[in-house]
């Protein structure tokens, strides 16, 4: 019988490390008690490691491995994992996305309650000043207070399960779920953010991405009611902390419940200096439930992948050379790159995905429609979405998958991927190709021809194709000392034209509110591939 090492880098639940003892054809060897550096020395053994956050899977990591072929992450968040060198080396990376879900959901719910009642001001004068006060300790109760979510996801739709217990009134905020779902829940649904805003308490259950990240600044607590309560048990920096701080120590935030940071450790965090902020250490996963489902979740994980069974919650399958021809691979990266540039740009959720391909890569058109759908969710669910789950993803949140082929693609390109993102606002679709066999291309943006690398910072202007326009544009990235490395600039037959700008900086929301006032513009969007 074939033998097969799986090395524990962490520490996981007994049940884990039970389950692969039980395994007759798995080596199991514990090292999450060697210090890291001697746990380097160690990993030449593995077919497959078991980390969680406390092992940097870097290049340190990676430079001692020797015939490792996958690697698990028992949690979530994959944020210490180099995912792109693992897949240059044919590591397949894999999560244990849900194990953790009802812990976060209860800990969520446990900030809020804490928030209305402060519950740890109460314990402390009485246990530690022997004080009996009742009259310090007047709270709110939760019956018909509006409670804002943003996300509406697994974790974010059961708090409004609960929340809907204690009677609250619940709006919520998703582009990406469709709106029924939200009424059928009981929800009030929002397409409008300013709309939670208004809401007596906030919480926040979405993936990091450039989308999320900073959702929550001073110019959206400028917006809230006096006293608001804010809640994060999801990501660090999707609240900007320094403006959370401000507004909590001037009262505009009356509390704040906070699990997770920007940077942590928090030990040092000025968050923590306040009254009127509660805090934890970053524990929406550590309940005895959940940590014995993400081990035995991430123990069978890594037997299926050590016997090459199959890859469950795979984030980055790789493609056998020796399966494609050698032309097609290029296009699976640039297929991916385009469902995740039109996901950014699509105004609402988007209902329907309309996938072409022509030319030599049609016979392939289900292999690259995976890898569209995994770009076009990405932006929106992040580590969630991977190879394996993004079509069953895609139908779970009632997105249309459709796929097409044609035998020609035209006079110009030989082969073309086209991808189509409908939604109850918009219809966008955006077309490319690979020249020179490995340079990828948008050769067409809703019928204004282009030729741009999806690469990069990248602002979209669309006008009415009038004189001064991009002089307009360049004064505005002057003023605000963004740097242009390239324009391109596509025209249709109807006076309208579309500039691809793209930009060495950031662009922030103030500079796409600038550039929306010229006189002649009718839309733009920012893009970050």
């Amino acid at each position: 019988m074939k033998k097969y090492t799986i090395i524990v880098c962490d520490h996981i639940h007994n049940a884990g490390l039970d389950f692969l003892r039980n395994q007759n054809d798995i080596i199991m060897l514990d090292y999450s008690n060697l210090p890291k550096d001697e746990l380097l020395t160690k990993l030449s053994e593995a077919d497959v490691a078991i980390t969680r956050s406390s092992t940097e899977v870097s290049e340190a990591f990676l430079n001692s491995v020797g015939k490792l072929k996958a690697l698990v992450r028992a949690g979530v968040g994959v944020d210490n994992v180099d995912i792109e060198s693992c897949s240059k080396r044919g590591i397949i990376v894999m999560n244990v996305p849900t194990a953790n879900t009802i812990a976060a959901v209860e800990l969520t719910m446990a900030h809020i309650i804490n928030a209305v009642r402060n519950f740890p001001g109460a314990n402390h004068q009485l246990k530690n000043d022997r004080v009996w006060k009742r009259e310090d300790w007047y709270g709110t109760e939760l019956k018909d207070k509006t409670l804002g979510i943003i996300g509406f996801g697994n974790i974010g739709s059961r708090v409004a399960a609960r929340a809907k217990a204690f009677e609250m009134d619940i709006i919520a905020y998703d582009p990406y779920i469709k709106e029924s779902i939200m009424i059928d829940a009981g929800i009030k649904p929002t397409k409008n953010i300013d709309d939670i805003l208004k809401c007596d308490i906030i919480t926040i259950h979405t993936p990091k991405n450039n989308e999320t990240k900073n959702i929550i600044t001073k110019n959206e607590i400028a917006k809230m009611k006096d006293g608001v309560i804010l809640i994060n048990c999801a990501r660090g920096g999707l609240y900007n902390e320094d403006d959370i701080l401000e507004a909590a120590k001037n009262g505009k935030i009356r509390w704040l419940g906070v699990d997770v940071f920007t940077k942590e450790p928090a030990t040092s965090n000025p968050l923590l200096d306040l009254s009127n902020i509660y805090v934890t250490p970053h524990i929406g996963a550590n309940t005895l439930e959940s940590q014995e489902k993400i081990a035995i979740q991430a123990a069978t994980i890594a037997v299926e992948a050590a016997r090459g069974s199959s890859y469950p919650n795979a984030l980055n399958i790789p493609i056998r050379e020796s399966e494609l021809p050698h032309y097609l691979k290029p296009y699976l990266e640039l297929s991916q790159k385009l469902g995740f540039f039109i996901s950014q740009i699509v105004k609402g959720a988007t209902r329907t995905l309309n996938i072409t391909c022509s030319g030599k890569i049609a016979p392939y058109v289900e292999s690259l429609s995976t890898f569209a759908v995994v770009g076009a969710l990405n932006h929106s669910l992040g580590d969630s979405i991977n190879y394996v789950n993004a079509l069953f993803v895609a139908k779970e949140r009632g997105i249309n998958i459709n796929i097409d082929t044609k035998e020609s693609a035209s006079s110009i390109y030989k082969n073309l991927i086209t991808i189509q993102a409908v939604s109850a606002e918009d219809n966008i679709s955006v077309s490319g190709c690979i020249f020179d066999e490995d340079k990828l291309r948008i050769v067409d943006i809703n019928g204004f021809s282009m030729d741009i690398e999806p690469l990069g910072k990248m602002i979209l202007f669309k006008n009415t194709d009038v004189p001064g326009v991009i002089g307009n544009i360049g004064k505005i990235m002057e003023k605000h000392n963004i740097n242009i490395a390239d324009f391109r600039l596509g025209r249709n037959d109807k006076s309208e034209a579309l500039a691809m700008i793209i930009v060495d900086n950031n662009i922030s929301d103030n500079i796409l509110q600038e550039l929306k006032k010229i006189e002649a513009c009718i839309s733009v969007s920012y893009v970050i591939i």
